[in-house]
């Protein structure tokens, strides 16, 4: 049967079966409801993926303009900053043996390369903070994403921050963390910016040491060098597990996890840096069990401006580096000062180099923040074995005695011969000079108050030899006198041929006694000053075997006559003696006839050429050494007897460096032909009889028997200062030993004399370094003998009955 459908239903012709028809047209009429749904979901499936896609392009777009808006308004450094981050490096003092002996700074920082770090700090830092570090490029969306959904949505603070250590990095070199949480957010884009910036400049493992370079580790401590250094006494190279783990840990939060001050916080912190490191791979779990079971060891060296070694030689190097061009109307009536002072700044690069060399944007160098590399000539153990042998001989032997002495005093603490007025003056003068004085008169404290409030006793730290710091209760004018009560000390050693410095000391302890007596002081020398005359002797023609007739001797001064005072013994008056026997036995009437051969100025003229720059007053009684010098000149010119007569300015710093090893300045040594090699070594001969038979005799019988050694011991007037100057072919060292006053001095001259109070002190050094065979110091070792120069000479300088008693001066010459 023939039936027709429009397409609206509206006109049909069919036939047949009515039910037929029906179904047929349900049929047709789900289809079209079936397109109708397939057609609604394909759209709704286009507009998710554009809505899905719309959102991730403005997303990007949006972090985009984000990071060009903060990179337009926010502080992004730039690659020069980047290369140059304003961090305050501190300047390193390198000895000749590489080790680091101090730092100028205000933060106490030093940079280390990335090949100069454990491999246990770089495992901790990465497990503990930033475990996709080499997967990221500066920002870990993961963290972000973990922090935003633990930490902001339930409140989770222990899940950890999200910042990288690329963050971390930007934080620590170009900002500080703002406390404002605005602020901070700001701020946190700022170092996402900047942490891109630094992963797209530099490798991951130059990120790394820039890190452990800037971070803050507690106790003065900036950087991991100097951390590894306050912490362990170790190079960060040398960090072992535990000891890299504690480090990492402990910059969290340097004060609350401090191994010093909260040990049992840094122990569970340490602790949690190991479990890091195992759950990330880096540690087997059953040696990060084992790891946490053992107790932070710590050698605890912290770094401040009164530690490290050298102390006194850094302050010396600070000050010559700091010296400003001389200029006459300063000086007043101290010409030959002003004339020294010029010399140095015109013919010495190190003094004043901080004003006569700068940077190329024209500004000056800073000690405490160009991270500079000074290399001295400084030798490491030789400068602690040098401040070992002051501390042993002051505090075990030489202030006991001292001390045991003052008790009987009636001025404590000075001489029983002392007029009490004149007391008075030294003790008025040292409260004049202390901080206290100083602090109240620049507050306004009128003299009335400033007086009485030294009468009054306070608590305070004072030194003590026996007890280190003493915390007490006294009166600020008893610590006057109590400070004035301790006898000080200078050392110093230089080696011959090349005037290298190998250890200096200014006095016994830095922290209490800034006072450098090693360049600063000028002291009465005493007998030290006659070897000079005898090199001019020598160098005149005359050897050590010479006989001279042993008199008193009278010089006419002005108006009046001076006779130099002679102690020798009355059978050896009116004898034919040896030149050398006069140097041995130290004879007054020998160096006075010397002095009527020469005068005055033939002795000045050669000691000036040795070396020495004070002034020398024209003077017979310099012929017994009336004239005041310091330790640094006087052992300069000593060395010019084992250098062959060629006299070598002492030198200390060989170059310097600016942080990144760019060579600044290189140093030479500034030498003169002073005397003959003939004279020279005569000299030497002459003072070799001091050590082997005269007041040096003690050097032979109770330090040093064996080897070559000359030197020359001095005393001043009523035992004020105490001096041996001595070498080896190898070394010269100078020691010098007095109160800070002259009126406060031993009474006899078996315990003040230079045997007694200086001689020691070389002699504990010298044994330590002939005993460090690294040192290249021996016994062996023999002054060379000039061509054509006898090897030796037959005389001696002892007495025909052997009876002199050696360490007996005679130096007095009012």
């Amino acid at each position: 049967m023939l039936f027709c459908i429009s397409e609206g239903l509206e006109n049909e012709c069919f036939s047949g079966s009515n039910k037929l028809v029906n179904n047929f047209l349900q049929s047709i009429a789900m289809v079209k409801k079936n397109k109708s749904k397939g057609a609604d979901k394909n759209r709704w499936i286009r507009k998710i993926f554009l809505w899905f896609w719309g959102m991730v392009l403005a997303g990007i777009v949006g972090v985009a303009a984000l990071f060009i808006i903060v990179g337009w308004l926010g502080h992004i450094p730039s690659f020069e900053e980047l290369e140059n981050p304003n961090s305050n490096l501190a300047t390193e003092i390198i000895s000749s043996d590489g080790v680091v002996l101090a730092t100028f700074h205000i933060e106490n920082r030093s940079f280390v390369s990335y090949d100069e770090l454990s491999p246990c700090l770089i495992d901790a830092l990465v497990a503990t903070e930033d475990r996709r570090f080499y997967s990221h490029a500066g920002i870990d969306f993961f963290s972000m994403g973990r922090v935003a959904v633990k930490t902001l949505l339930f409140r989770d603070k222990s899940s950890g921050g999200g910042s990288t250590i690329s963050q971390q990095l930007a934080l620590n070199l170009f900002s500080q963390r703002e406390q404002d949480k605005l602020k901070r957010i700001w701020q946190k884009l700022e170092e996402w910016v900047t942490a891109v910036k630094i992963e797209r400049n530099y490798t991951k493992d130059e990120i790394i040491a820039m890190y452990f370079n800037t971070v803050f580790y507690g106790s003065n401590a900036y950087g991991i060098q100097s951390a590894a250094s306050t912490f362990f006494g170790k190079h960060p190279s040398q960090l072992n597990v535990e000891e890299a783990a504690m480090l990492v840990g402990v910059v969290n939060a340097p004060t609350m996890y401090s191994p010093v001050r909260n040990p049992d916080r840094a122990l569970t912190r340490r602790n949690h840096v190991i479990a890091q490191m195992v759950k990330c791979g880096y540690l087997p779990e059953a040696e990060g069990d084992s790891l946490k079971g053992t107790p932070i060891t710590l050698n605890f060296q912290p770094q401040d401006h009164l530690s490290g070694q050298a102390p006194y030689f850094r302050d010396m190097l600070r000050r010559i580096m700091n010296m400003q061009e001389p200029v006459r109307s300063r000086y007043g009536k101290r010409r030959l000062d002003y004339r020294n002072d010029s010399a140095s700044w015109a013919t010495d690069p190190l003094y004043g180099w901080l004003n006569k060399n700068f940077k190329p944007d024209g500004s000056r160098y800073d000690l405490d923040r160009d991270g500079l590399k000074i290399y001295t000539t400084v030798n490491s153990r030789m400068q602690r074995y040098a401040e070992e042998a002051v501390a042993t001989h002051l505090r075990h032997d030489l202030q006991p005695a001292f001390s045991a002495e003052l008790k009987y005093r009636r001025n404590f603490p000075f001489s029983n011969d002392l007029a009490r007025e004149r007391a008075r003056q030294i003790i008025r003068q040292g409260i004049l000079s202390s901080d206290r004085y100083r602090t109240m008169k620049a507050e306004g404290v009128n003299e009335k108050d400033i007086e009485a409030s030294f009468k009054k006793p306070v608590p305070m730290k004072i030194f003590s030899w026996q007890r280190g710091a003493i915390d007490t209760v006294m009166t600020p004018h008893d610590s006057v006198l109590y400070y004035k009560s301790l006898l000080r000390a200078a050392f110093m050693a230089i080696e011959p041929q090349t005037g290298f410095v190998r250890a200096y000391v200014g006095g016994p302890d830095y922290r209490y006694f800034k006072y450098d007596n090693a360049r600063q002081s000028h002291r009465q020398v005493g007998s030290t000053m006659k070897p000079f005359l005898y090199t001019l002797a020598m160098q005149q023609g005359m050897t050590p075997c010479d006989r001279v007739l042993n008199v008193s001797q009278t010089f006419i001064v002005g108006d009046s006559t001076w006779s130099p005072k002679s102690t020798d013994k009355p059978e050896w008056i009116g004898q034919m003696v040896t030149l050398k026997w006069g140097l041995t036995k130290s004879s007054n009437n020998i160096s006075a006839y010397l002095m009527k051969q020469f005068g005055p100025q033939a002795l000045i003229n050669i000691a000036h050429k040795m070396g020495i720059k004070s002034d020398l007053p024209w003077a017979p009684s310099l012929c017994l050494g009336s004239c005041d010098l310091t330790l640094f000149e006087l052992v300069g010119a000593y060395n010019t007897f084992p250098s062959r007569g060629v006299h070598i300015e002492p030198f200390f710093v060989t170059r310097i460096e600016d942080k990144s090893g760019n060579r600044l300045a290189a140093f030479l040594p500034k030498q003169t032909e002073a005397l003959s090699d003939r004279a020279a070594y005569l000299t030497v001969n002459l003072m070799q009889a001091v050590v082997n038979e005269g007041t040096a005799y003690r050097l032979r019988s109770r330090y040093v028997p064996e080897g070559q050694i000359a030197g020359k011991t001095g005393t001043t007037n009523d035992q004020s200062d105490g001096w041996f100057v001595g070498f080896m072919p190898k070394l010269t060292a100078g020691v010098w030993v007095g109160a800070e006053d002259r009126d406060v001095h031993f009474e006899s001259l078996a315990l003040g004399g230079g045997a007694n109070m200086a001689l020691p002190i070389w002699g504990l050094f010298m044994q330590k370094v002939i005993a460090d065979e690294r040192l290249d110091v021996k016994t062996t070792d023999e002054f060379t003998v000039p061509p054509g120069v006898p090897p030796a000479y037959a005389c001696d300088g002892s007495d025909a009955d052997g009876s002199y008693r050696a360490g007996q001066e005679n130096d007095n010459f009012f």
